[in-house]
Formats: C-alpha cells, structure tokens, sequence
C-alpha cells in the first residue's frame, strides 16, 4: 500500500493531507494512510496499533461524552466496552481538543486540551479519538503527525 501520510514524526509544518492528495472517504469507506480502503481493513489495522504499540489510549471527544442526543449513551458504553478488551488501555477525556496556546504544562491542566502534548507526555503510541469534529480532527491529526510517533485514529463522522 502506498503511505501517503505516514506516522510522525514529519517535522515542524507538515504538508495537510489534502495538500498531499488525501480526498475524503466515499461512504462505507476510510482512509488508511492518506489512502482509501474498506472500513473493515482500516479497522484491522487499527486494531492491531492498539493492541501492539504502547499505551494505547481513547480520547473521547465531545459528542460523545454529553448524553446529549438519543445513541450517545450506547455509544459511550462500547467505548467503555472496547477500553475494556485492549490491555493497559487508558481513557482521557478531551471535551475541548482546540489547542490552546501559549504552550501548557500537561499535568497541571485539568482538561489537557493540547492532543499533541498529551500524547508526547503521556508516551501513547496508539490512540483513538472518537466522537471529535471533523474540522477540529484534522488539524489535531497534523499536530500529532508533526511531532509524535504515534499511530492515530480519529472517528469523527461516525
């Protein structure tokens, strides 16, 4: 498979995805490194980072930590289900994934919001973030790419 995006990290500015020819996904498909595949293949790929790479962490975003409409709550429940079946899994909350800056000190925040600081901190090698804006999503991933080794999942248009 050709790697158009790969894990990071890239350096200062990596180039976005769309730059690097990355197209959104048709329905019933995913992208897998800047590439599109069947969702059950991108699935297995994220299933083995999670299983296989160190400290693998859930980042649950906004839309899926408020019971604010009618599936949220099931949703929520297989979250908790899936940290559940992947050894050593931690779950941190990201309500607010905006980065903020001047830089932060990550464990003094409350609500580390900085994805990308969170995950150098924290040593996290996979992570899913699930229930993130798609907008917001994209420019976190490429805050990720620009200075983590870290291999990242983002379920946003679940």
């Amino acid at each position: 498979m050709l790697k158009k995006v790969t894990v990071g990290p890239v350096g200062y500015m990596p180039r976005s995805a769309p730059e690097m020819g990355v197209e959104l996904s048709e329905e019933g498909m995913a992208l897998l490194y800047g590439e599109q595949v069947s969702e059950e293949e991108a699935m297995r790929d994220a299933a083995r980072a999670m299983l296989t790479e160190d400290n693998p962490t859930i980042f649950p975003g906004p839309q899926v930590l408020w019971d604010w409409k009618d599936d949220v709550a099931e949703k929520a429940a297989a979250i908790l289900e899936l940290a559940a079946e992947i050894p050593n899994c931690k779950i941190i909350p990201m309500p607010d994934y905006r980065p903020k800056y001047p830089m932060i000190d990550v464990k003094a925040e409350i609500n580390p919001n900085h994805p990308n600081l969170t995950i150098l901190d924290n040593k996290i090698k996979a992570c899913i973030f699930v229930g993130v804006h798609c907008h917001y999503a994209n420019l976190s991933l490429r805050m990720i790419r620009a200075g983590a080794e870290c291999y990242t999942i983002a379920l946003c248009a679940y």
